[in-house]
Formats: structure tokens, C-alpha cells, sequence
């Protein structure tokens, strides 16, 4: 086999939602402030009693059963989290352990909010390897678990859920090369940091990077993939906050692609947002089989990565 392929989605979100009113009334905000600085209208939260492996295992499941397969045919499990209590079992070893695997691999990454771009690179190569034959890629995070609800500037931000892709191997290479890297002296611009975590970032600092640094190394992603942004049927950027993903994408060039906007339903879920937005929209039909799409993860330890997929 030459290369590997996403072969299925899936996503899950807690039921409870809340709205910018609600917020409103626990810190000093309204909802024409929140709209217009992050284009958030609302965010889904977990409970005390759904931790982030439930919410993993949830959109793994949705996922297999998308694909047609069992837990059984899984031989490897990652799943990129920022947000897990324990250190072990990982989250990856809880996940096989709810779905009733056999003997899979299990790994964990914490690359924050470029979580799933970075794990389903790894995916990819474990799979043309051959150290891997299928692979459950999935990202997941509790983001109100670790929120200073005191804090307007970032707890208007975050929502909790998941998203999951089957990777199996290819003739073709349907999952393009990966291109990652990090700006480690800039690391505190976001931060998980302190017992018990807090998530706290410096949001102009955060801003600036991502619009003038971002779009041309998103160009290079499709150049590696061998597509123009033009090419592009869509693109799946990190949703952190839609004044990023605007920008970001006009200065990348697709013209001709679907740009998702799950951040306003959803918020900023880290290292799940991309996964289920990319599930949301293959589920309501906006893309179809075989179109390229760009998915390019960043923020945490202002880390980035990025390939181009076809569309399973």
C-alpha cells in the first residue's frame, strides 16, 4: 500500500448547551459583545459525570459504525487531548476499554489545539509502515473543565466535544504529507498550566500569529499535497474564534472551497474541533467523496499542522 485514507467520521457533543444570555448573567458580557469579538452564538458542556474519555468513546463508536467495522478491527487507538485528569490509564486506554477492544495500541497527544491534525499524521505513518493495519484517531476535549468561569476573556471561548476518523491503509496517497512545526519561545501565549489546570491565553498575541503567520505555511500544505487552494473543496481550520478563521482563509486562497464555521454553535472544543466539524460537514452533505480538504491545526504551545485529505 502506497498510502492511507480517512475511511469514516464521526462526532458527539454533551446535550446541554449555553447560550451567550446565559453567560452573561455568571460574568460580565452579552451576547453582541461575544458575537462580535469571537462569532460564538453558543457552546455545548459536559457534566461532572461525563468525562472526556465518554465523550471520545461516544465519537469513536459513531465512527466504526459510520465505517461498517467493530472494535475489533481497531489495531490502534490515539486520541489528542489536552484535557485528561489521569495519566493513566490514558484516555486513549479508556476509550478501548468502553468500546470493548481486543489488544489495540493506545497513545495519547497533547498538542493542545493542533492535537488531531498531529495525531492523524501519525495515523498515516504507522499505517504506510505497516506498524498499524486500522487506526481510530480521535480528538477530544473538556474544555469547561479547566475555564476561570471569572474570566470573560476566555470563558466565553471554550465547548467540550469530540471527533473521530477511521485510517486504513490505501493505494493512493488520500491523506497528504504533513507539515508541522511550533514556535516554542512563544509557548506561553497559551497555556494548561497550575493545580488544578486553568487554560488562560494571550489572545492578541495569539491573533496576530495566526493571521500573518499561518496562511502561507497553509499554502505549503497544499503545495505538498499537490493542490492549489483553488483546488480546494474545503477548509477545516482549527475553530478558535471565526475572526481568526475569516482572515486566515481569504489570505490562503481557497475561493472555491466550503469554510466551516462550527465555532459559533460549538466554541472552541481544542483538539476536537476540527474533527467535528469536518463529521458536520460530510453528514449534511456540504462535501462530497474524494474533494480535497485542508484541515491545519494551531494554537497550543503555538504548534501547528496541516494536510490535505480527500473526503471519505
Amino acid at each position: 500500500m502506497r498510502g492511507s485514507r480517512v475511511v469514516a467520521l464521526g462526532h458527539y457533543q454533551p446535550a446541554k448547551v449555553l447560550t451567550n444570555d446565559e453567560l452573561a448573567a455568571m460574568v460580565e458580557t452579552s451576547d453582541e459583545w461575544i458575537r462580535s469579538r469571537v462569532g460564538i452564538h453558543t457552546r455545548h458542556v459536559a457534566g461532572p459525570d461525563e468525562p472526556v474519555d465518554e465523550l471520545a468513546a461516544h465519537a469513536g463508536a459513531k465512527a466504526l459504525a459510520a465505517a461498517g467495522l467493530t472494535p475489533a478491527d481497531i489495531d490502534l487507538v490515539l486520541v489528542a487531548t489536552s484535557t485528561a485528569v489521569d495519566r493513566s490509564p490514558n484516555t486513549a486506554a479508556r476509550v478501548a476499554a468502553r468500546l470493548g477492544m481486543g489488544s489495540p495500541a493506545v497513545l495519547d497527544l497533547n498538542v493542545v489545539c493542533a492535537g488531531f491534525t498531529h495525531a492523524l499524521a501519525t495515523a498515516d505513518h504507522a499505517v504506510r509502515a505497516g506498524s498499524s493495519t486500522r487506526a481510530l484517531v480521535i480528538g477530544a476535549d473538556k474544555m469547561t473543565a479547566i475555564t476561570d468561569w471569572t474570566d470573560r476573556t476566555t470563558c466565553v471561548l471554550v465547548g467540550d466535544g469530540a471527533g473521530a476518523a477511521v485510517v486504513e491503509a490505501s493505494q493512493e496517497e488520500l491523506i497528504g504529507p504533513v507539515l508541522w512545526g511550533s514556535v516554542p519561545e512563544m509557548g506561553h501565549a497559551v497555556r494548561i498550566e497550575g493545580t488544578p489546570p486553568v487554560f488562560a491565553q494571550e489572545g492578541q498575541a495569539v491573533y496576530r500569529w495566526a493571521t500573518t503567520q499561518l496562511p502561507p505555511i497553509a499554502r505549503r500544505v497544499c503545495e505538498r499535497a499537490g493542490v492549489t487552494p483553488e483546488d480546494l473543496a474545503a477548509v477545516v481550520l482549527h475553530q478558535a474564534n471565526l475572526r481568526i478563521i475569516e482572515p486566515v482563509a481569504r489570505k490562503i486562497g481557497a475561493v472555491n472551497a466550503v469554510i466551516a464555521r462550527d465555532v459559533v454553535d460549538s466554541g472552541n472544543t481544542s483538539a476536537a474541533s476540527i474533527p467535528m466539524a469536518l463529521s458536520k460537514l460530510v453528514e449534511r452533505g456540504e462535501i462530497g467523496t474524494g474533494d480535497p480538504v485542508l484541515l491545519f491545526g494551531f494554537g497550543g504551545n503555538l504548534s501547528y499542522a496541516g494536510q490535505v485529505i480527500r473526503c471519505p
